[in-house]
């Protein structure tokens, strides 16, 4: 992977270039304050957030499946430099049979309109919403 969000943005490009629907992700801290424009929000961690409520979270759906395994999230948290590494070790879990329940649910809620990934990361960018999001563009959404 040239970098996970790079490659989702690219993903995204070539499929709406061949005619097919581009991904309708969008990703979001769940810190932020839901919006409209989010459609159905997806907590994609595996962890509840700190500090949160569920109500003030505003999440329809929580697919802990989707998350990367407990050894690999406390991996990248440890050496989060190794940020492709994390890609490519997830990238192998989402392709496994743990998560395809939840990887047909996703691909289910995103044909009925938006749909938010929600994280609790600090970084915007290295984190394991932003790398789903890149793997499902790889991968047809």
């Amino acid at each position: 992977m040239t970098g996970c969000r790079s490659a989702a943005r690219a993903a995204t490009r070539q499929q709406a270039d061949k005619g097919g629907m581009p991904v309708n992700i969008r990703l979001k801290r769940v810190y932020e304050p839901a919006a409209g424009t989010d459609g159905t929000r997806i907590l994609v961690d595996r962890l509840w957030p700190r500090g949160i409520s569920k109500a003030k979270a505003g999440i329809d759906l929580w697919l802990k499946d989707l998350s990367p395994s407990d050894d690999l999230r406390k991996r990248f948290h440890a050496r989060p430099e190794q940020w492709q590494v994390f890609c490519a070790a997830y990238a192998a879990e989402l392709a496994g049979d743990g998560p395809q329940a939840a990887l047909s649910t996703l691909r289910d809620k995103e044909k009925n309109g938006p749909v938010t990934l929600l994280y609790a990361a600090k970084d915007e960018q290295h984190n394991n919403a932003a790398a789903l999001k890149a793997w499902l563009a790889q991968h047809g959404g």
